[in-house]
């Protein structure tokens, strides 16, 4: 399924398979999940994609080949794609651990072709095995729902009431990742959306709302999922003083103006940018200790722009997976 232009539905094309270079692996693809980033590269507010581009970046497959210097893995093994494909290692971030900054970087599904397809190609060095507890279908949306939802929560430090704002894919995974770390967790939904209200409270929130409303008392972070710039005097408002709010997507609508006075008492915004390959370490070791359960709606490959719209328009709890057919 390949992205020709901006605000264009995804083709279904037949193509050559990839041949993967130095320290690349082919990969025979299983399933790749839908983040909402692909949402952003497909309506062009993401607006440097190699063009044209096959999306996704949650990829679960098997080695079907190597390139030269490509050993990592063995033939047939089965490995996860994320959403950072490549750094250069020597640029001012790199040298200082913050390779999710790097100058030079190129991520899958944007950059470089992701997971939408029968077949990819990644750099090996970007890879990770997987849990074996894990099927297929349920080890995607690990992979970059999971790893920004585990890079958000790392940044709120050691903050016990944890806010998430958009109980969507991410919020769901990471929701369980807190309440296992011995976190409070507070869950706030769209206005009227009960049914995402209640899959929180089941997934261990122990107060589930409005996002418009206040939750039952002070929050020490809030995360923010849903791409509403809106939501940061929201949450500023829900903190205590010295809390967090953690702004998770590579993509926001513009954060209105707001008084001083909810940024004062040491409250602080950050943004999380891209991940690390430690944060995918940690967070696929921690997966199955929890353990994580990711609540999954499969569709198949040639149905990607429906999953795509289905997500838009929040049809679905959890996350949508593409399986595409060996």
């Amino acid at each position: 399924m390949r992205l020709h232009a901006a605000n264009e539905p995804l083709r279904l094309e037949d193509v050559p398979a990839p041949a993967p270079a130095e320290h690349q692996v082919l990969i025979r693809v299983s399933m790749c999940a839908v983040c909402r980033t692909d949402l952003h590269i497909v309506s062009g507010e993401l607006s440097e994609p190699k063009l044209p581009l096959v999306t996704g970046h949650m990829i679960v497959g098997r080695v079907e080949g190597a390139g030269e210097h490509a050993r990592r893995f063995a033939t047939g093994e089965r490995i996860g794609v994320p959403w950072l494909g490549f750094v250069d290692e020597t640029c001012r971030f790199c040298r200082r651990g913050l390779e999710n900054l790097c100058v030079n970087a190129r991520f899958t599904g944007y950059q470089l072709d992701g997971g939408y397809a029968e077949f990819c190609i990644a750099d090996e060095r970007f890879c990770f095995p997987l849990p074996e507890s894990y099927d297929d279908l349920h080890s995607a949306p690990l992979l970059c729902a999971g790893l920004i939802g585990y890079r958000a929560l790392r940044l709120a430090g050691d903050a016990e009431r944890i806010g998430l704002y958009g109980f969507g894919d991410s919020a769901h995974i990471i929701a369980q990742v807190a309440r296992y770390q011995g976190r409070r967790v507070f869950a706030f939904t769209s206005p009227g959306d009960t049914k995402k209200q209640a899959f929180a409270r089941r997934l261990g929130a122990e107060w589930a709302g409005d996002s418009m409303t206040p939750p039952p008392e002070p929050l020490d972070a809030a995360l923010i999922f849903a791409p509403v710039g809106a939501l940061v005097p929201t949450a500023l408002k829900a903190l205590d003083p010295g809390g967090t709010v953690v702004c998770a997507g590579i993509h926001m609508s513009d954060i209105p103006s707001f008084p001083y006075e909810l940024l004062w008492m040491e409250r602080h915004i950050r943004s999380v940018a891209n991940l690390t390959r430690r944060d995918g370490e940690e967070f696929l070791q921690i997966a199955p200790r929890v353990p994580v359960r990711t609540d999954v709606h499969p569709y198949p490959l040639e149905e990607a722009n429906r999953a795509l719209d289905d997500l838009a328009h929040g049809r679905f709890e959890g996350a949508a997976v593409l399986t595409i057919a060996s």
